[in-house]
């Protein structure tokens, strides 16, 4: 098992993506912290992931916009299991509008959960790996930490600007053995991008057939849709890489889209 008990902290792993990455390392023998907005939420997943097995979960509170409730979550995973191995930032909204009709107060929103969740959780984590000799720094970025798409603003700054972050955070994590990378993946089939077809459709004058055939996945290789299992076998291999040799990169995963 490539991650036997490695402890490992997911945010927003209740559902989508996060879930499918801490089911994965799960499967692998980690120890996982679900954390996500609603305890109870939290603790349902991680006890299914553990009736699973073979490694095991707990569920934890964490808004990670707040630095209290971060700091608290991060401090109850090592009271419990004694260090902290991995760290999948992951938690992320959308809001799609026009840059002249984007509300501040959805701006503001959309870069603190993308990117103050990301610095907070770092933050928080970076110590413990430093003091055990080594980490690995995990951010959900996407294409558009690369491309640009109408609609998303606030998206596409935000995930531009985790590149940056996890780029810093190479430089001062790499002597001590702390890698971080960005995974990048395309459109991927969660409620999440589920929400933004008819709210494109609407917003550029279009049927949401066109929506997912031309904006979504007209850049692809094959018309697919990126699956949560792709990614969360990317999280797998950057959480089980343990050398500077990866590390301060972004992984696409995304059906060609983007290609680097």
């Amino acid at each position: 098992m490539k991650l036997k008990d490695k402890v490992c902290i997911v945010t927003g792993s209740a559902s989508g993506i996060g879930r499918a990455i801490a089911a994965r390392y799960v499967g692998e023998g980690a120890r996982v912290a679900i954390a996500d907005l609603k305890r109870e939420v939290s603790d349902a997943t991680a006890a299914d992931l553990t009736a699973s097995g073979p490694g095991e979960a707990i569920g934890l509170a964490m808004d990670v916009t707040s630095e209290d409730a971060v700091n608290a979550g991060v401090a109850a995973v090592v009271e419990k299991w004694g260090r902290v191995d991995v760290l999948v930032s992951n938690a992320g909204v959308q809001i799609v509008h026009k840059i002249e009709d984007f509300p501040f107060e959805d701006w503001k929103k959309m870069l603190s959960i993308h990117l103050d969740g990301a610095f907070l959780t770092t933050k928080a984590c970076m110590p413990h790996m430093k003091r055990q000799g080594g980490g690995a720094l995990i951010y959900m970025g996407s294409v558009h930490s690369h491309e640009a798409s109408p609609l998303k603003s606030a998206y596409v700054t935000a995930k531009h600007g985790l590149l940056g972050l996890a780029r810093v955070v190479a430089k001062e994590g790499g002597p001590h053995g702390v890698r971080s990378n960005v995974i990048c993946p395309g459109f991927v089939k969660t409620p999440l991008v589920e929400k933004q077809i008819p709210e494109q459709a609407k917003a550029l004058g279009i049927s949401e057939e066109e929506v997912v055939k031309r904006v979504m996945l007209g850049g692809t290789v094959d018309t697919e849709f990126t699956t949560i299992e792709d990614v969360a076998e990317v999280a797998l291999f950057l959480a089980g890489f343990e050398t500077n040799a990866l590390t301060g990169q972004s992984l696409m995963v995304s059906h060609g889209w983007g290609m680097r």
